[in-house]
């Protein structure tokens, strides 16, 4: 693996971007997750066949994104609660409703939530933390949002009903949930390698949120704000990752939830670059270079891509380079370097 360098690594930089005060000395790099088999192989390693608790997962892990010249590791640890197991392989319903725990109030009332001081396994955080060189920072969080628990729990098609049938248990899973999300956030923002929190949490496809607005702005978004707000309280940005059309409630996640930075971002939808001149001065945009152009295309034709973005996105250094989703399993790695190596020739 030849490592990409970058000279003098200062997660101050990156908080330039995120808060919008001054422009950061080199272009940072941000990603929200990349896939085990991406890290593998630009690793070498069999990263796609550990677990966290593997001895090299985390110097693994660590490695990988310092080898690619980031000043940030972005990090996420699931709740500790419970899914269904599923037996239908393959099945049409297979992700939408294998993993359905709740179907009436009694299944929540007899459910074995976690202690809400202990929601997520901390330590893989303290482990990270100890092992990170001086200027990196990790940008953390808990892996998957409220929206998408709470889609699990109930399934999709279950919670369809339940905002029918029995509005109370939907009201009683985001509540439960909104408690266990905002004391993780808490607690991360207390720890020092921590430099920024995020959240994914995917809420809409291309055309639309799967929850209506007014929905959303029931359940959902009281928890962005306290994740938010629990950020703010260490002087620490909040970063949202979510796919889908959010045309409709982004004056919400600025205005109410106060989110500093989203991430996730499709051409079909709204490209970043039209983003960032639609919503200048208010909001971070992270990232948005279109995966399927990054696969694509020639090494010329990616150098070409990248400068265009750049010059579109970082002229007043309020941006970072990175896909608009994810390293994929089937990203060409050396396609994804040739960004890379284009974002380290950019001085601010």
């Amino acid at each position: 693996m030849k490592p990409l360098v970058r000279k003098g690594r200062d997660f101050g930089q990156f908080l330039k971007a995120l808060k919008r005060q001054g422009k950061p000395a080199y272009l940072p790099f941000y990603e929200h997750i990349a896939s085990p088999g991406f890290i593998a192989r630009r690793t070498g390693s069999r990263f796609d066949r550990m677990t966290p608790d593997f001895p090299a997962y985390w110097r693994t892990y660590i490695d990988f994104w310092l080898g690619l010249g980031y000043d940030c590791i972005p990090m996420e640890i699931p709740l500790k609660c419970r899914l269904a197991s599923s037996d239908r392989h393959g099945a049409s319903s297979d992700g939408s409703e294998a993993h359905v725990v709740f179907r009436t109030m009694a299944d929540f009332e007899k459910y074995a939530w976690p202690d809400e001081s202990s929601p997520i396994e901390f330590s893989h955080f303290e482990v990270v933390a100890d092992m990170l060189p001086a200027g990196v920072k990790i940008v953390g969080g808990v892996c998957a949002g409220p929206y998408e628990w709470a889609s699990q729990m109930l399934g999709t098609v279950g919670m369809a009903y339940a905002i029918a049938d029995c509005p109370e248990l939907v009201e009683a899973v985001f509540r439960k949930l909104g408690i266990l999300h905002t004391s993780a956030h808490r607690q991360l923002a207390s720890m020092d390698g921590i430099g920024a929190l995020r959240q994914g949490d995917d809420l809409g496809f291309k055309t639309s949120t799967f929850l209506s607005p007014d929905r959303l702005r029931r359940h959902v978004f009281p928890i962005y704000k306290q994740m938010a707000d629990a950020a703010h309280s260490h002087d620490k940005p909040f970063i949202l990752h979510s796919c889908g059309n959010l045309r409709e409630v982004y004056e919400d996640l600025i205005n109410d939830c106060r989110i500093d930075a989203k991430h996730s971002f499709e051409d079909g939808i709204m490209p970043v670059d039209q983003f960032k001149k639609q919503y200048v001065q208010r909001i971070t945009p992270l990232g948005g270079l279109d995966v399927d152009t990054i696969c694509r295309s020639t090494q010329d034709e990616l150098r070409v891509y990248a400068r265009r973005m750049i010059e579109n996105c970082f002229a007043d250094g309020w941006w970072a380079l990175g896909t608009g989703n994810s390293l994929t399993d089937y990203m060409p790695v050396d396609n994804f370097i040739t960004i890379l190596e284009e974002g380290l020739k950019v001085r601010g």
